[in-house]
């Protein structure tokens, strides 16, 4: 059994993590910044400084907390894209120099990726193939896995994608950020039929994602109300928002996964803690013999714990990262 010291600092919480390669997270710390929220959300240049200001402490933490030592150490995880490329950048140089200076081998990992290996800790018995459906701030793809690092993104946001769609439409209510557990919480008490709200691409052998239309009808909706009728109908119009989020999602991963007899779906990203699309893709799905999984809300949200658990297979099969590896931005779930 091997260890992993993991690190993630992709858009605005720097994390640090030990995982084993029995997929056991024996720590697992985040640090959400909070400064963010008064900019209704991230600035770039303020995440990247209060990930250098974090990530050492967290270290030590980890650490202290484990009675574990650097040397104890196996190999460096950390995830190089996508994200914020300052972000990025923070987390790799810190991984390098940790690697470098303890000659230890260097695991590069998609962000994306590592979400969906989030699944893998509480159930790391899982096996391709399956299905998964990463919902995110920025990202939403559904990604068919034939293997462990064998996979194709079938469908993908054309625009907007589920996360930023919540953040806005929760701006525009002003309830503030971030939007998905805000309106989740109000969708509880709500009529989800109260608003008529469009989704988009219904074709069934389409299987992109576009939210684009959907926000410019909240905009539409609201602007023709007076702020009186919606704040007293706060919940029914959050309820009627968020299903037209998530009617997509599960109506393009449960038609994929029927015509192609996929019978294990992965449910991941920062979007997978929203309790109504939980809830509808585990109902549906049971028509079809399929089993959904999700991690707990804790390993939705971005944390290096997951770094370290898509780092697991490229440890075992030693595909390291060279010293000289840079961190990128473009956006998709890739091996790298």
């Amino acid at each position: 059994m091997k260890l992993l010291l993991a690190f993630e600092s992709s858009c605005d919480d720097t994390s640090v993590a030990i995982i084993n390669t029995e997929y056991e997270v024996l720590c697992s710390l985040v640090s959400t910044q909070l400064d963010h929220a008064r900019f209704g959300g991230v600035l770039p240049e303020l995440a990247s400084r209060l990930h250098m200001q974090n990530i050492l402490r967290l270290t030590q933490a980890a650490l202290e907390q484990t009675g574990l030592e650097l040397r104890d150490m196996d190999a460096v995880a950390v995830s190089i894209n996508p994200g914020l490329i300052g972000s990025l950048l923070v987390g790799l140089s810190f991984a390098k120099s940790l690697a470098w200076s303890q000659g230890l081998p260097l695991i590069t990992v998609n962000h994306m990726l590592a979400h969906i290996f989030a699944n893998f800790i509480e159930h790391p018995g899982l096996r391709p193939p399956f299905l998964a459906l990463v919902v995110s701030g920025g990202h939403s793809e559904l990604v068919h896995f034939t293997d462990f690092t064998q996979f194709r993104v079938i469908g993908k946001t054309l625009d907007d994608a589920a996360g930023e769609t919540f953040d806005k439409a929760a701006k525009l209510l002003g309830l503030g950020f971030p939007g998905g557990p805000l309106i989740d919480k109000l969708a509880q008490s709500g009529d989800q039929d109260f608003v008529k709200l469009p989704r988009a691409l219904p074709r069934k052998d389409n299987f992109n994602f576009s939210y684009s239309g959907l926000k410019t009808a909240i905009l539409q909706y609201l602007s023709q109300q007076e702020p009186a009728f919606v704040q007293s109908n706060l919940n029914h119009i959050a309820a009627s928002i968020q299903q037209a989020i998530v009617d997509p999602l599960v109506s393009k991963t449960l038609t994929y996964a029927k015509q192609h007899k996929i019978k294990t779906i992965l449910l991941a990203g920062g979007v997978a803690a929203n309790s109504r699309l939980r809830e509808e893709l585990s109902a549906r799905s049971k028509s079809l013999g399929a089993e959904v999984y999700f991690p707990q809300p804790a390993y939705c949200v971005d944390n290096a714990a997951m770094v370290g658990a898509a780092a697991i297979p490229k440890l075992l099969a030693e595909q390291y990262s060279p010293l000289s590896v840079n961190a990128f931005s473009a956006k998709g779930t890739k091996t790298l």
